[in-house]
């Protein structure tokens, strides 16, 4: 095989798939908050240009596996090199786009548009990875590099939207909702009409492409919304998909603003005693 072949072949490397709660998923899912110790303690106040690196790094990484996958997916090594572009597989879902709101919150200055990139970061972001890490029933395959790829990123939303919080980049107020609200309005209308697009373009007769699973024109398979989607008219049922994602994002910051209480509680104890 050539040096390209040899390449893919190594990408490629094939492993039982892993089960949920299984050693391979429980591994990376310790793995999302133990980086969490370093992050946090070193060093212990750190500065916003810190911050911001640390968010953008840790997308550039989930960007670059992106690469990969997308790399794997296209390309076949057998009977030489092949391309068939997978287009189920467009990085543009809902857990693909922390790695572009952190990109551009890395290099975006401090102000208004910045503060809203993170506040996103810090609550839908958060959800997004909390929710495949614990339900991780359909990210598994039969890949080593594609298990490990979904696990990064899936993974680091945990750990950036916590390390948020944890700095105080991203207040723990009510209102840090509000400013994450028109970030997710974006993404999900960039993927409305990618999914309109796809479908006047005649790709869903060979090609499966529903970003955010919320095309009318594909069959209902997101959990929960799937439902909702089966029985509502597409229009309601987007207005449904943001109320509901809004919902699950502010419950995340209502945590947060709990777990914080509960330590300064704590640590008021521990001075008085």
């Amino acid at each position: 095989m050539s040096f390209w072949q040899n390449v893919l072949a190594f990408l490629d490397l094939s492993m039982e798939t892993p089960q949920p709660y299984g050693w391979f998923h429980l591994i990376w899912f310790a793995l999302s908050f133990l980086a969490l110790i370093p992050l946090c303690r070193y060093p212990r106040n750190p500065s916003q240009k810190h911050i911001r690196r640390v968010v953008w790094v840790t997308a550039l990484v989930v960007a670059i596996l992106e690469v990969y996958k997308q790399i794997n997916y296209t390309f076949a090594y057998e009977n030489g090199i092949t391309a068939d572009y997978q287009w189920y597989a467009f990085p543009f879902q809902f857990c693909s786009t922390p790695m572009y709101i952190g990109l551009l919150a890395g290099i975006i200055k401090k102000g208004k548009v910045h503060e809203s990139l993170c506040a996103y970061l810090a609550t839908y972001a958060l959800f997004a990875g909390v929710s495949v890490m614990v339900y991780p029933v359909s990210v598994f395959i039969g890949t080593v590099g594609i298990n490990i790829q979904t696990m990064i990123c899936h993974g680091s939303m945990i750990t950036i939207g916590i390390y948020l919080m944890y700095t105080g980049y991203v207040p723990l107020k009510h209102k840090t909702i509000l400013k994450a609200m028109p970030v997710f309005a974006v993404t999900v209308a960039m993927a409305a009409v990618m999914n309109e697009i796809a479908y006047r373009s005649g790709l869903l007769e060979t090609d499966t492409f529903n970003m955010f699973f919320i095309s009318p024109y594909c069959e209902p398979s997101l959990p929960v919304y799937s439902l909702v989607q089966a029985v509502v008219p597409f229009p309601l049922s987007l207005v449904l998909y943001i109320l509901g994602f809004t919902a699950a994002g502010y419950i995340m910051l209502l945590l947060g603003m709990g777990v914080s209480a509960l330590g300064k509680k704590i640590k008021a104890k521990k001075q008085l005693a």
